[in-house]
């Protein structure tokens, strides 16, 4: 059982407290490691609520690339990955070191096309750590900082996914 949710039958249910708390304990490991980082790197849209409270924690800019492989079936099922040709900050190009955010790390495939992106795209990046909340074993990379390891691979369930099946009509009272 992993310390941010309950977990059963290969699924990671993360309520909105235990979710805040683990970003907060990401945060607490990249500050303990020492690591000093110009900008924060989120990859939206799991890594933006992370990207933004680092942000804030830290007092460095935001920035913000765009990926998405999960787009069929409310988010479930896989499918190509696609990385935007832009990344949005207001300070400037993508320089020096970057922690690149995430909130998981399911096959890996994400985090190693995003670095390569930036490696290409970025030469004025010096350093590129990385930093998830959950980091899954089926991954083909490591992620520099992370809060949970999980061996059995759960689907996660993460607490804004209620929105997923939602529409605006459905918030009324």
């Amino acid at each position: 059982m992993t310390a941010t949710g309950d977990s059963a039958a290969g699924h990671l249910w993360v309520e909105w407290v235990a979710y805040h708390r683990a970003i907060e304990q990401l945060a607490s490991i990249v500050h303990e490691s020492g690591y000093e980082f110009d900008q924060a790197l989120c990859l939206a849209r799991g890594g933006l609520r992370i990207g933004d409270v680092f942000s804030r924690l830290f007092r460095v800019p935001l920035a913000i690339l765009s990926t998405s492989s999960y787009r069929e079936a409310a988010g479930t099922l896989r499918g190509e990955l696609d990385v935007a040709n832009s990344i949005t900050s207001t300070a400037g190009p993508l320089a020096g070191r970057i922690l690149l955010i995430d909130d998981l790390v399911d096959s890996g495939v994400t985090l190693e096309r995003v670095q390569a992106h930036l490696k290409e795209r970025f030469p004025a990046v010096t350093e590129v750590r990385s930093a998830v909340i959950w980091y899954k074993a089926c991954s083909v990379m490591r992620p520099d900082y992370f809060v949970d390891y999980l061996p059995d691979n759960p689907w996660i369930h993460q607490p804004f996914e209620i929105y997923d099946d939602m529409t605006p009509d459905k918030l009324r009272n």
